[in-house]
């Protein structure tokens, strides 16, 4: 039965005798509920319950945002996230009645393949959706690093006389986001920020698949976000009070030194006569019946679907003209920025862009061939060369700065009113760092690198998917990557991890093998604008190799780094890595004995993979089968390279706490190991 909340706010007056006696307002906010109904009951698949309840709230942001239905990408418009991405088919009404290029026919084909309206939103597939969300808490920690990058550029390039950027990001949440403890990460950081154009309005509805959420949650929000740090707003009951809930944005956007949650209590599948209030109406169909009883509460016509009033297409529909006058604002006041401020002026429009400048590699290091050096340190000073020349690169440590050999020695640290600098300190919170590093390559104008121990990606890998899922150019440095970081232990040996990220689709993985290769790997990394990327690097020092000339063997993922011998070899040694060198000392003993050898170096399975059949087969002759993989990980994908035949030197289980050469030693990660493995190949 219907609530008495629900029927005091249905029954504001009285039920409408015909949709003619609506306020345009409730007659908007009515067709954002019976355009998600009818999508969910068309597809028999999805989530009706918090679009019903939401679609005041998705209708004042329609009204107050700043965008541009016909320009998406207008880079000042305020970014809308919804996190909860369950709730899409509130989003999908809200842009396709604002103007967005999303036909009604898109509605109707709700969740169906190739559709412009998938189960949860997806960045590409639909004008106007700002990222992917659908993993709980993920959205909000894409929205801090928005507002970061948002908080950044406007530090760096704005004005008093010419402010060219200037927008908010607004993410609607849920429950289910800030029982994630990824919320706690996303809000203790915005909050000690200050991040003041970000603004949370949080749907207090209290219910979850499993039914109430006091079977798992008894959280004061309010309080622990205030202990963040933000501006907090309990509105009470006013999901369906609109000049409330306009006071409270309006009050929300004047608190510019703080983050905003606005606490909104709720109602699931608001007007379902006998589901809302219940589980029923989180992620199922209404059904036929239950349909048009809701529809009858609404003062709606029952048999009517996909209906939209002529004059709420016209009402909301003002957003284009809105918008359009905004964005010519904003081209007015970016022409006289180039005036006042030409060099300025050239350097943010090349930021939104994002591509470095022709030449920018030129003064990266080059090592000597005689030396050696962890491939962290060498990182390091690719990315201050690279920073140097690159002003929109920007990032940090998950806590790890001086290990991971990221800091910008000539940059302060990100901080609040402080937010120019290029440092970010983002504390213990590797899943917020890489999620938000999506945020902000998603904003633009930015370019972010992250960084920690590698077998920490654990913390981190749901983000960094999602940066694959949606093609982010997003750099980790990820230092420490095996049994070679020594004493510290198994618990920080990554020994699977290099299978597990390889497994992601979207991901390039570079190992370097040395200085150098690190040098190219970061080239390869900043050049790359359709994906994220994985540099895997070393603590521990590793000989410098010599290459032949003029290698672009890492931006192909793999070289022939030396062949003994004339003819083709007899065996082919393959390594990644610290284990490179090894391959190679194994090479001059079997050389030594007699045997040709080929050393091959495939930092990146991925972009060896996109090489054509013959770069391929010129590296890795298929006629040469015995093979030999040598890498401090598991097995695990290698068969791809070294085949049935092969075999593989490396690691079968975790490590151990002892100083590196002992434990390359312990697990047979070594030159003698790799030579018997050959000669038991040669002797089959």
């Amino acid at each position: 039965m219907q609530t008495e909340a629900m029927t005091a706010a249905l029954q504001n007056g009285a039920i409408p005798e015909s949709l003619d006696e609506m306020s345009i307002e409730q007659l908007s906010i009515h067709t954002i509920r019976t355009l998600a109904i009818d999508a969910v009951q068309a597809a028999n698949s999805g989530h009706p319950g918090a679009p019903m309840a939401l679609a005041p709230i998705a209708y004042l942001l329609s009204r107050q945002m700043r965008y541009n239905p016909n320009n998406p990408d207008w880079f000042d418009r305020d970014r809308f996230v919804l996190s909860a991405g369950h709730a899409s088919m509130l989003l999908y009404a809200m842009l396709h009645l604002s103007g967005y290029d999303i036909p009604l026919e898109q509605l109707k084909r709700f969740r169906q393949l190739g559709s412009m309206t998938p189960g949860h939103p997806e960045v590409g597939d639909t004008p106007g959706v700002e990222t992917t969300t659908g993993p709980l808490g993920q959205g909000l920690m894409n929205a801090v690093g928005m507002a970061m990058a948002e908080a950044h550029l406007a530090a760096v390039y704005n004005r008093p006389a010419h402010v060219v950027v200037d927008h908010f990001v607004y993410v609607v949440c849920s429950d289910g986001d800030l029982m994630e403890g990824a919320s706690h990460e996303a809000g203790s950081l915005a909050g000690h920020l200050g991040l003041g154009k970000l603004i949370v309005v949080y749907d207090d509805n209290r219910i979850t698949i499993d039914g109430s959420t006091d079977l798992a949650w008894s959280d004061d929000v309010a309080a622990r976000f205030e202990s963040y740090g933000w501006h907090v707003q309990n509105v009470g009951d006013a999901a369906n009070d609109l000049p409330t809930l306009a006071g409270a944005l309006e009050t929300a956007r004047a608190a510019t030194d703080h983050p905003s949650l606005i606490v909104v209590r709720s109602h699931i599948g608001f007007g379902s006569p006998n589901k809302q209030d219940s589980s029923a109406a989180h992620g199922s169909p209404l059904g036929t019946d239950e349909v048009a009883l809701t529809k009858r509460a609404y003062g709606w016509p029952e048999d009517a679907t996909f209906h939209v009033p002529g004059t709420v297409r016209e009402h909301m529909g003002e957003a284009v003209r809105r918008g359009e006058a905004a964005e010519r604002a904003w081209d007015e006041t970016l022409a006289a920025y180039r005036e006042a401020q030409p060099d300025l002026a050239a350097q943010f429009e090349a930021a939104i862009v994002g591509r470095p400048k022709d030449g920018w590699g030129d003064a990266l290091p080059i090592f000597p061939a005689d030396g050696a050096l962890a491939t962290r340190s060498a990182s390091g000073q690719a990315l201050q060369s690279a920073a140097e020349r690159i002003p929109w690169l920007i990032g940090g440590s998950a806590d790890l700065a001086p290990s991971n050999n990221t800091l910008l020695p000539f940059s302060g640290d990100f901080a609040r009113h402080a937010c120019e600098n290029r440092n970010v300190r983002w504390g213990v919170r590797e899943h917020l760092m890489c999620a938000a590093a999506n945020g902000m390559a998603l904003h633009g104008g930015v370019r972010p690198y992250v960084a920690t121990f590698l077998v920490f990606t654990d913390y981190a890998r749901p983000a960094i998917r999602l940066a694959a899922l949606m093609g982010l150019p997003v750099i980790y440095v990820m230092t420490h990557d095996s049994i070679g970081l020594g004493e510290d232990g198994p618990t920080h040996q990554p020994v699977e991890h290099l299978a597990a990220l390889r497994a992601i689709p979207g991901l390039v993985v570079l190992r370097p093998a040395d200085a150098n290769e690190t040098v190219d790997a970061w080239v390869t990394a900043i050049e790359r604008t359709d994906g994220p990327t994985v540099l895997a690097l070393t603590r521990q020092k590793v000989p410098t190799l010599a290459r032949p000339a003029e290698s672009d063997g890492v931006t192909r993922g793999g070289y022939v780094l030396a062949d003994a011998g004339d003819g083709p070899p007899d065996v082919i040694l393959i390594g990644t890595g610290s284990e490179v060198s090894i391959a190679l000392e194994a090479s001059q003993r079997l050389a030594d004995a007699g045997v040709r050898v080929r050393v091959v170096s495939l930092p990146s399975w991925e972009l060896f993979r996109d090489q054509d059949a013959a770069y391929r087969n010129s590296v890795l002759p298929p006629a040469v089968d015995r093979r030999i993989a040598i890498e401090a990980g598991i097995e695990m994908g290698w068969r791809e390279w070294i085949g049935d035949r092969g075999m593989f030197v490396g690691m079968s289980s975790f490590g151990a706490s002892a100083p590196a050469a002992q434990l390359f030693e312990h697990f047979g990660l070594t030159a003698e190991a790799v030579v018997r493995s050959a000669e038991q190949l040669l002797a089959g």
